[in-house]
């Protein structure tokens, strides 16, 4: 008898929960968002949705939400928890990125970038110092005017056999010829508008931490010491 009672209850709990689930999902469905996942939030009473447009928290009666960063005080300062979540999908797509090591590697950054983009190419320029600075930049695509011809060019050269080569050929100006339908860089992309970019180049350190904007070698080495 005891065990039926706890499998009722558990039953009953578990389709709650679903019914919950699907009472948020279909409110965020509503506001346009899609790719919505629902999870626990630090926070009592609201839950963590993970959508195409980012992450947001809403109301466990699906009534309110919230957008914007959710930061953890901690003795070493403040977390970004927020970031932190897609941290572990970011890096699921290693073997998409173009890397560029570094030999005695102390940080490892991942830039959302754009072939079109200036400040993209003047960082580009400078990939051997950030190497021997210890940082391995890591990159990952973010066209910024969508699928258009220039995320097929990217597309082509995220697919290339040598990524690294059609990547330093691009940046001197000889583009692919050859157009390829967006398919990894459209993941990329998407990621990137989780993450909250707006703009190239925009870097997410190791932790999950996003820097907005070019930074020379130098300062981008101060930036990830800062945040160590």
């Amino acid at each position: 008898m005891k065990k039926s009672i706890l499998g009722s209850l558990f039953l009953a709990s578990t389709s709650f929960a679903f019914a919950n689930t699907t009472l948020l999902t279909d409110n965020l469905s509503k506001l346009g968002l899609s790719d919505i996942n629902i999870s626990p939030s630090p926070l009592a009473g609201l839950k963590m949705a993970t959508t195409n447009q980012g992450i947001f928290y809403i109301s466990e009666d699906g009534k309110y939400l919230l957008e914007g960063k959710l930061y953890e005080i901690t003795n070493k300062g403040v977390r970004d928890l927020s970031s932190a979540v897609l941290l572990e999908k970011l890096n699921s797509y290693q073997n998409e990125m173009i890397i560029y090591p570094a030999k005695n590697e102390k940080h490892v950054v991942t830039v959302f970038f754009d072939i079109t983009c200036h400040y993209c190419h003047k960082l580009h320029e400078q990939i051997q110092a950030y190497n021997d600075l210890g940082i391995t930049v890591r990159y990952l695509a973010f066209p910024r005017g969508g699928m258009n011809k220039t995320a097929q060019q990217m597309e082509a050269i995220f697919t290339a056999p040598d990524k690294v080569y059609a990547l330093n050929e691009a940046e001197k100006g000889r583009l692919p010829k050859q157009l390829k339908q967006p398919d990894i860089v459209k993941k990329h992309y998407q990621l990137g508008l989780q993450f909250g970019v707006q703009g190239t180049p925009t870097i997410i350190t190791d932790k999950g931490e996003v820097i907005g904007g070019y930074l020379p070698p130098a300062a981008l080495l101060n930036a990830l010491e800062k945040n160590n």
